[in-house]
């Protein structure tokens, strides 16, 4: 049994490095050749996981051997446009000024139903207020409205608007975060100012808080807080 949680582990922690090493992408935004490897990755950890007559080797060398041909890959995808276009294919323009190119569709399989779809979860129940459509490589569909179906931004108005800054968390839990704290210019007294404004009495007491992006102070105290009284 120990061999077993052994195996498990060495290869749990194997297949995560991995997987960092591959890159932050989400299982939809990977293109086709990566999400092949991730596939094989994980049979190929699964098969010695499971069955301890297999040498662990068996497993750790075919998915390091992956590992190393999806670098090959990617950086030769970074170096050659036309190794990037055979890998991963091109992006392919399947509305063009509100008219649907029917040979792109056809090319693709694409049926009417499929299209609408996305363009009504894009909000675009019409087909004539699309500029373009255009399905990337990783199947993702970017929709380009026209002009005068665009939502309305600030620049539009000429309105001036101050750049928003990311939220800083400052407790989690009843722990302060010390280097956000320093992060956003304030130190410890001024976070126990804020708290008594709130009626929290310590940091201990405070199930979360920030400063909004705004530069706002916002906090929550933990339930056994509020059952004291708060």
């Amino acid at each position: 049994m120990f061999i077993v949680f052994t195996r498990a582990l060495i290869l749990y922690g194997l297949v995560v490095i991995v997987v960092r090493m591959m890159g932050k992408r989400q299982i939809a935004e990977m293109q086709p050749f990566e999400l092949v490897i991730t596939i094989m990755i994980a049979d190929l950890a699964a098969t010695p996981m499971e069955n301890t007559g297999v040498p662990l080797m068996n497993g750790v060398i075919p998915i390091l051997t992956l590992l190393s041909i999806q670098v090959i890959v990617s950086y030769l995808s970074l170096k050659s446009e036309t190794f990037r276009e055979v890998i991963c294919g091109k992006p392919s323009i399947i509305i063009n000024k509100g008219t649907i190119v029917q040979s792109e569709v056809r090319r693709l399989r694409i049926n009417m139903n499929d299209l609408l779809e996305q363009l009504r979860s894009k909000n675009y129940p019409n087909v004539s207020d699309v500029e373009f459509a255009i399905l990337e490589t990783n199947g993702q569909m970017t929709i380009i409205p026209k002009s005068e179906k665009r939502n309305v931004i600030t620049e539009d108005l000429g309105v001036q608007v101050q750049p928003e800054e990311l939220p800083i968390t400052l407790i989690v839990d009843g722990q302060l975060i010390k280097k956000n704290l320093e992060k956003a210019g304030h130190n410890r007294q001024w976070i126990i100012n804020q708290l008594h404004q709130n009626n929290i009495d310590k940091i201990e007491d405070v199930f979360f808080a920030f400063l909004s992006s705004e530069g706002m102070f916002f906090s929550q105290p933990k339930d056994e807080a509020l059952k004291k009284g708060w």
